[in-house]
């Protein structure tokens, strides 16, 4: 067989062969992979029974966590995108010209469930298959604890802290790229609003509350995730 019949044989399979559509309305797709939330944290200074102390400030640190996302695809180029992840555990530590060098004050874990309304550009027949979000995150704080450091710095017996929970703003870009009709790799990255004020209470050997200090921080993560998908 010549080189030019064996290659129109070629085309003429490949134009024969079934596409392999990435995405259609009713796919369900679930992805799986490590998170980081890495914040953005600007602070405000802690009030103390409502005086302010100037440069006495909390910074957040990041966390890896498992990260679990889906996308249903309810029409042609549209999606509902939901995000989710195991708990996240950040220390809050010093800050501020006041409180930097202090160290770990507390700690606190949190689930950020985000929903988004997802756009896909590129056609169904496509491959590779980017797309942007926006929508609504829900943050819950919750084991919140403090440190002996906090407590030390208070001149109390003991301490405890509570962080507000969150709704706010949310909006993602990401990439899917299609290895198989199923299985594909994705990358992706999400923005979301979150702000809380914390409340610090001091106690004295009695048990008996002394002083409450509370402090507004705007976590305002970026978040970044690589994983594998599945499509059903």
């Amino acid at each position: 067989m010549s080189r030019k019949v064996s290659l129109s044989v070629l085309a003429a399979t490949l134009l024969a062969a079934p596409l392999a559509h990435a995405y259609e309305p009713g796919d369900f797709v679930l992805r799986a992979g490590p998170v980081l939330v890495d914040p953005q944290e600007s602070s405000g200074d802690l009030r103390v029974e409502g005086v302010r102390l100037d440069g006495a400030e909390v910074g957040v640190d990041s966390d890896t966590q498992l990260g679990i996302t889906a996308t249903y695809m309810f029409a042609d180029h549209l999606g509902v995108g939901i995000l989710g992840a195991t708990p996240f555990s950040h220390d809050i530590n010093g800050a501020g010209d006041a409180l930097a060098g202090t160290g770990k004050l507390a700690e606190t874990k949190h689930l950020p469930p985000t929903i988004t309304l997802q756009y896909f550009p590129l056609e169904s027949g496509s491959k590779i298959q980017p797309y942007a979000g926006i929508g609504v995150n829900y943050t819950v704080f919750f084991d919140e604890d403090t440190t002996s450091t906090l407590t030390n710095a208070l001149g109390a017996a003991s301490t405890d802290i509570d962080l507000d929970d969150s709704v706010g703003l949310a909006a993602e870009l990401g990439v899917d790229f299609m290895v198989t009709d199923h299985i594909g790799v994705n990358a992706a990255v999400w923005y979301a609003d979150i702000d809380t004020e914390a409340t610090i209470k001091a106690y004295d050997g009695a048990g008996n509350k002394v002083a409450t200090g509370k402090v507004d921080v705007d976590i305002d993560p970026m978040v970044y995730m690589l994983g594998v998908s599945y499509r059903f």
